[in-house]
């Protein structure tokens, strides 16, 4: 026994020997790394750079996996083979094995012989969105949707109120593929979702003083009436209609109003409001009644109402309102009011009323029909008057004008045409226009254009007629 206890002694010393003896040659061996090296946790010591390559490569692409760390201590698994993963180890593997050899080679538990390297990997992009889609902490069944504190949805009859917040283990995906993505493209083993902000959090509570003040204005919402005002008639937009509008909050926290209702109620005004550009009575002073249209007369801007009608739900208060318009009459129930020019293409008379009486008239010559220049009907106003003119036709090739004929009173109303002094002519009225006239103005005679030139001013109406 004695012998025999002597010899595995013996033995044992002499594994212990090869075992430093090999260890030695390895420390002296300046062609691989020193025992115990270590690169993102694959042991290498004792490889060459080439070996050390291949054994982190097939590590990597046969063994890696991305551990997902979760909340409540739970944690899902990524494997290479999941992602579509192949990885190559980095040039940065000689800079270690050199360094080892510039301090001396040290090993053993007190020298510190770890690296870390950044991996150049490849993956396929849609293998890992499917795979990161598939994980339980985005497609699980147990996931509750984080959500912040809310207001109701309208109901007839029912105040608005507020809905508490709730706070679930949803996460924001993008983010989470966004993690997912980096931590496989570098290599790393691990990934911790909560430590990382993946997950959604409450960003309104149910005692947040905007959301409060926002369901108060709601609510006076559901009691206001905005009125709005058409001479003698009247518009009421009720609460209960406005409050059918409301969406909810803007990112602003002011009341989100649905658009395009508010758009059409206005539409709505216009068709029924709006004048310019439609059909209308005209009592001519001759005594007929004809049917005008023309631009001049009432046109909301509906693009400017809706946006202030938008903004005066916002505050919740009743409101006694005209709309915004983009042209305006002198008058809603009759659009010319009682003060106006009128021009009788047919009699070629221009007569001018004034709070209801007429307070200017004289004879014209207008467009010479004959030639096409025919003055055309319509309700118009002054675009605006001026004296010392000098009127000219098209432009010609040889850079002079088809006429050039100087005024001292000149009154626009539509485009190029209105009414103007004409000192050439010596007659006025009768037919004249229908073979001598002008190219589409109004010829008056001097002394009654200067008169009539006074009397107007920019926007008074101006009527045409046959």
């Amino acid at each position: 026994m004695k012998k025999t206890g002597m010899l595995v002694r013996g033995a044992l010393l002499a594994a212990v020997f090869i075992v430093m003896s090999a260890q030695a040659v390895l420390a002296d061996d300046t062609t691989r790394f020193v025992p115990g090296t270590k690169v993102n946790g694959i042991g290498i010591g004792g490889l060459t750079v080439e070996e050390a390559k291949t054994q982190i490569e097939g590590f990597y692409s046969a063994e890696y996996k991305l551990t997902i760390k979760e909340k409540d201590g739970k944690t899902e698994t990524l494997k290479g083979g999941d992602v579509g993963y192949k990885a190559a180890a980095p040039e940065g593997l000689s800079a270690i094995l050199d360094e080892q050899n510039a301090s001396g080679r040290v090993s053993g538990p007190s020298a510190d012989n770890s690296h870390s390297v950044n991996m150049s990997v490849q993956f396929d992009e849609g293998t890992l969105t499917n795979a990161v889609n598939g994980l339980s902490c985005i497609s699980g069944s147990d996931i509750v949707v984080t959500q912040n504190a809310h207001i109701t949805a309208y109901q007839e009859g029912t105040p608005f109120t507020i809905i508490p917040e709730v706070q679930g283990n949803n996460v924001d995906k993008e983010k989470v593929l966004a993690l997912i993505r980096e931590a496989v493209k570098s290599g790393s083993s691990e990934v911790d979702l909560a430590a990382t902000g993946c997950y959604v959090t409450v960003s309104v509570t149910a005692e947040d003083a905007a959301l409060k003040d926002l369901c108060d204005t709601m609510n006076r919402c559901r009691d206001m009436v905005i009125t709005y005002q058409f001479g003698e008639q009247t518009i009421k937009l009720e609460g209960e209609t406005i409050c059918t509008w409301i969406l909810g909050s803007t990112q602003d926290g002011l009341v989100d109003v649905n658009y395009d209702m508010a758009a059409a109620f206005v539409k709505s005004m216009a068709d029924q409001f709006d004048t310019a550009g439609k059909t209308r009575a005209f009592h001519t002073t001759t005594g007929k009644d004809l049917n005008l249209t023309g631009p001049y007369g009432w046109k909301i801007d509906q693009a400017g109402e809706t946006a202030s009608l938008i903004a005066m739900i916002r505050t919740g208060q009743s409101q006694l309102r005209e709309p915004v318009y983009s042209k305006k009459a002198q008058d809603r129930t009759t659009d010319w009011g009682n003060t106006y020019v009128e021009i009788d293409l047919t009699n070629q008379h221009v007569y001018m009323y004034k709070d209801g009486a007429l307070a200017w008239d004289a004879p014209c010559v207008t467009g010479n029909v004959s030639k096409n220049y025919t003055t055309p009907e319509g309700i118009y106003s002054l675009t605006y008057k001026q004296t010392d003119r000098i009127l000219r036709g098209e432009k010609k090739a040889d850079g002079t004008y088809e006429y050039e004929s100087h005024v001292d009173y000149w009154m626009p109303f539509n485009g190029g045409i209105g009414l103007h002094d004409a000192s050439w002519r010596s007659k006025f009225g009768g037919t004249i226009y229908q073979y001598g006239g002008s190219h589409g103005c109004i010829n008056l005679p001097s002394a009654k254009a200067q008169t009539l030139y006074d009397m107007v001013y920019t926007g008074i109406p101006v009527i045409c007629y046959n």
